[in-house]
């Protein structure tokens, strides 16, 4: 389990991120159209996975932004922000911010995302949502960049896990 905080104060998750070097793992993601969305429908592209507890917070909806904007530049390569938002949710930020250069994935249904990549909040208030993640997976499927967020109220280090594509 990862040691954070939140506003803080000390906080557990329920797992660890996976390793640099392994396979991403898969996962079963609702998206704003309601369809589910597997590490399949992204094969062949690398992927910036941007994982936070809800885009209903300052420093959330900030990431989303950010990853808009620097991402869509990059080549062969898609942002896809999660978290246990309900995908209306999710889909009102984007329209309301005019953001389409990310992916927006729900894990509502069943939280298994979370406990998967080891992001779920186990303790604290957030108990539940996911903890503050950057995963960078390659084209072919491998974990190349990990970052867990010490304090979920500091954004995460965005030109690291860019640069990690190369």
């Amino acid at each position: 389990m990862a040691n954070i905080t939140l506003g803080g104060t000390p906080v557990e998750t329920v797992g660890t991120l996976p390793k640099t070097g392994s396979k991403a793992p898969d996962f079963k993601l609702t998206a704003i159209d309601l369809s589910t969305k597997t590490m399949a429908d992204f094969a062949g592209h690398n992927l910036v996975l941007n994982i936070f507890p809800s885009v209903n917070t300052g420093v959330c909806a900030t990431s989303v932004r950010t990853f808009n904007e620097r991402a869509s530049s990059i080549d062969n390569t898609k942002v896809l922000c999660i978290s246990r938002d309900l995908p209306f949710a999710q889909d009102q930020f984007c329209a309301a911010e005019g953001l389409d250069n990310v992916v927006m994935l729900s894990d509502f249904k069943t939280g298994a995302f979370g406990d998967n990549y080891g992001v779920t909040f186990k303790t604290g208030g957030f108990e539940g949502l996911h903890s503050r993640c950057i995963v960078v997976v390659n084209a072919v499927g491998d974990v190349i960049y990990t970052e867990q967020v010490g304090e979920t109220g500091d954004e995460p280090n965005y030109e690291a896990a860019l640069e990690s594509l190369g």
